[in-house]
């Protein structure tokens, strides 16, 4: 091999190798902020509906810090080369999606835009081709959302809220009737919507335990429910 061709190739994996590393460093950046979030929203399983909003407004400080690292990963990625250093932060972005939809439901019972989320992480649409919310990193994050909504119907009953499985069941169903309008090729989202029917079931089995026990909201009655 040509020596001076070799130097061309030892400096060319160079530069990539401190590139990675710089971005991996941002990633860990967000990852801090992300485990926060994800640790604080752990809550809403023992929180009454009526103190939500205090907990949700407790992440919005982390939420805020994981500007930086994306504007950073922004400015560090070569142009147009999103899809080459992408996976070594996509599943940060898959958290801040889910943590960004389920806030936004729980504040709003609203499914988030990917429009959305790119606002509240202040992603520069100039920065598309080095950064972007993907749409599948944006479907795996409602996924999850849905199997968090899953467990939150069978824990607002324990707390006392009746209402609210209701409300999931509504939410739920909107989301899997789009998913089932798409035609998914990635493997492993599909998987990932195979699970959505599972969570439905659950969410519709609370609800239905609710009805046949006259518990749900006014007009919800077993007779009702079977019309």
């Amino acid at each position: 091999m040509d020596p001076k061709e070799l130097e061309i190739i030892m400096e060319t994996l160079e530069e990539e190798s401190i590139l990675k590393e710089k971005i991996r460093d941002a990633a860990s950046d967000m990852e801090k902020s992300i485990r926060v979030m994800m640790a604080t929203l752990t809550g809403i399983h023992s929180t009454r509906r009526d103190q939500l909003d205090v907990l949700l407004n407790s992440t919005e400080q982390a939420r805020e810090s994981c500007k930086k690292p994306l504007a950073t990963i922004a400015q560090i990625v070569p142009k147009h080369q999103y899809w080459r250093w992408k996976d070594l932060y996509a599943r940060h972005i898959q958290n801040l999606v889910f943590i960004i939809v389920l806030s936004d439901y729980l504040r709003s019972g609203k499914l988030s835009s990917i429009q959305d989320i790119s606002d509240c992480l202040g992603l520069n649409p100039e920065w598309h081709n080095e950064v972007h919310i993907q749409t599948e990193d944006y479907l795996q994050g409602i996924i999850s959302v849905i199997n968090e909504l899953s467990r939150f119907a069978i824990n607002s009953v324990t707390l006392g809220n009746f209402e609210e499985p209701f409300k999931i069941q509504r939410f739920a169903s909107d989301v899997f009737a789009g998913f089932s309008m798409l035609s998914l090729k990635n493997d492993a989202l599909r998987r990932r919507f195979d699970s959505l029917k599972y969570d439905l079931k659950r969410i519709e089995e609370v609800v239905y335990d609710l009805r046949v026990r006259n518990l749900g909201p006014a007009g919800q009655s077993q007779g009702q429910s079977q019309e």
